[in-house]
């Protein structure tokens, strides 16, 4: 069946039909035509009551639906502020590593032998160096840094090709590197080798949502991240032996940036991710705190993990 263009009054119809209260019609309307129907519904899953198919539970309003969706604009671009430093971060670390010890030209450090021997990867190693040799062809001319240095030296050091790489390019690369160079790298991380492949891919995964302004609160990723500590220390419900949150979820997310950020940024993060989750519970009352925060994937004692080293 298609789905037909409705125009603003029939979009307010449809919310008022299924039992959300509209006080402004008006304003609700500007909303509407200016962040788009399809986004604002998409946050509707929180006020639904199952047992009544697509109606909101009683006393839900658009207010409260529109401040959800600003939340989670906001915790986007809160995450992506601080995703930007770990993914420049990587990028340097993982660059540094890999031209100190197979130089500074991409025909050194592009080569196969650098990558890791694993049979099962030769395709895979094959496939990122195609990737990034593309990356190289497309970018070399449109870049400023790349192209100082393909004009005056004739090739892009690895720490300049970093810049032009997506941050999934790179979770890619490290998967590739040899088990002494990941482990080179993970040291400088404190964290170990195989917990540090997973994070970068959960993190890539993340990054591309709030770069294309997803729906991220309910977002789950199809890896997991290790039990770890902080899963143990926030006393993190279990079902059947496996953590309620901060597996595949925001939180997981959290857990992980934790142990990449420096401490006050990561101070910084939680406090600014609690500065929002403080403004939508003022403005959300038909639905208490804890099953916003159960979609979204967080404890209720997440403010705890600032505490823990």
């Amino acid at each position: 069946m298609n789905k037909i263009f409705k125009n603003l009054d029939e979009q307010i119809e449809i919310l008022k039909s299924r039992n959300l209260t509209i006080e402004d019609e008006e304003k609700a309307k500007k909303v509407l035509l200016r962040e788009n129907y399809f986004f604002i519904n998409g946050y509707r899953h929180m006020f639904v009551d199952p047992s009544k198919g697509k109606k909101f539970i009683d006393g839900s309003t658009f207010d409260e639906l529109y401040a959800t969706f600003l939340f989670d604009r906001n915790i986007r671009n809160i995450m992506f502020k601080h995703l930007l430093i770990v993914e420049n971060n990587a990028k340097s670390i993982i660059s540094y590593q890999l031209s100190k010890k197979y130089g500074y030209k991409e025909k050194d450090y592009l080569d196969p032998k650098n990558f890791t021997q694993d049979s099962l990867k030769v395709r895979q190693v094959h496939d990122i160096i195609t990737k990034m040799k593309r990356q190289v062809r497309l970018n070399g001319q449109q870049h400023t840094a790349t192209m100082h240095y393909i004009s005056n030296y004739g090739y892009i050091p690895m720490w300049i090709l970093v810049k032009v790489l997506s941050f999934g390019i790179i979770a890619e690369l490290y998967n590739i590197l040899k088990p002494e160079d990941q482990k080179a790298i993970a040291d400088i991380y404190k964290i170990n080798a195989e917990d540090l492949s997973i994070y970068l891919y959960l993190l890539a995964n993340f990054r591309n949502l709030c770069a294309h302004e997803d729906i991220l609160y309910d977002h789950r990723t199809q890896k997991e991240i290790p039990n770890c500590k902080y899963h143990q220390l926030l006393n993190i419900h279990m079902t059947e032996d496996h953590y309620d949150y901060g597996k595949n979820d925001l939180f997981a997310v959290v857990i992980i940036l934790k142990q990449l950020l420096l401490k006050d940024q990561f101070n910084e993060f939680i406090r600014e991710i609690g500065y929002e989750m403080d403004i939508l519970d003022g403005k959300v009352s038909s639905i208490p705190l804890n099953i916003i925060l159960n979609k979204i994937g967080f404890p209720t004692n997440w403010r705890d993990i600032i505490n823990y080293e």
